[in-house]
């Protein structure tokens, strides 16, 4: 006959045990100093303050965070700002990185892939017409930039993820939120 004092103490410690090996394997999973701060930013955000990237946001500014993959919109009028979850461009060669504006507005975008991207993917249309198939969503913000823009996206899967040719996509909703906001002018900054 098993002894149950033996038993039940038995599986108390080796229950206790497990639980202090999984307790140590999490908290090995965010590396800090001995003096406890953390080393590093698991999920990559970064607080960015306007007064770092711009003069002015009375009329608005946006600023593209393409290493933390969102977006910071400010507007001076009743101090307004939201931060919005972005896909990024895949490589460093396609990020363009600086100042910009936004020079037009589009509800409905029709889209016209770039030759470079016609070489790097044969299978991508000439034209494409606006619609739920149009990658760049249902709404638009053309940059001083050649061929960049921050637009919406049809495919969400995409958002928080380096995925693009050069622009800054966002959730359709979020898109048409800051579109509804901004002016034609506004400072942009790529970073």
């Amino acid at each position: 006959m098993i002894n149950r004092r033996k038993l039940i103490l038995t599986s108390f410690y080796t229950g206790l045990s497990l639980f202090s090996y999984n307790r140590i394997l999490a908290q090995e999973a965010v590396k800090k100093t001995s003096s406890g701060k953390t080393l590093h930013n698991i999920s990559s955000y970064r607080y960015q303050k306007w007064e770092n990237h711009f003069k002015s946001i009375i009329d608005g500014a946006i600023l593209s965070d393409t290493k933390s993959k969102c977006l910071h919109f400010w507007i001076g009028k009743n101090n307004f700002y939201k931060i919005y979850p972005t896909s990024v461009p895949l490589t460093p060669e396609l990020t363009r990185t600086g100042y910009t504006k936004i020079i037009k507005k589009v509800v409905g975008p029709d889209w016209r892939p770039t030759e470079s991207m016609r070489k790097r993917d044969p299978q991508l249309p000439e034209y494409m017409p606006p619609g739920p198939d149009n990658p760049l969503g249902t709404h638009a913000l053309y940059l001083s930039w050649p061929n960049y823009r921050i637009h919406g996206t049809s495919d969400t899967r995409k958002i928080g993820r380096q995925s693009s040719s050069g622009c800054i996509g966002l959730y359709n909703e979020h898109i048409e939120e800051i579109f509804n906001l901004v002016k034609i002018g506004i400072p942009v900054r790529l970073i």
